[in-house]
């Protein structure tokens, strides 16, 4: 039970150490002054890739492969 008493103590030291600060605001700030001008698109010349996409029939030879257990073999 004592190594759960250490975490709540640390969570109880921190929460008192956060409350005993405090903030006046001497002075208001404000956002700057921002003056945005539109901007421009840079022309491109592209010249693309010329894709050619067909179809071309291709009979692909496989060899026959028989497998013949040994025996002692779990099938």
């Amino acid at each position: 039970m004592r190594a759960s008493r250490v975490p709540v103590a640390v969570l109880l030291a921190a929460a008192l150490a956060a409350g005993a600060c405090t903030a006046e605001v001497e002075e208001e700030g404000r956002a700057p002054d921002v003056d945005v001008q539109p901007g421009e698109l840079p022309e491109v010349d592209v010249d693309p890739a010329r894709v050619e996409v067909g179809q071309d029939a291709q009979k692909v030879v496989t060899p026959d492969v028989d497998i013949v257990p040994t025996e002692g073999d779990d099938p």
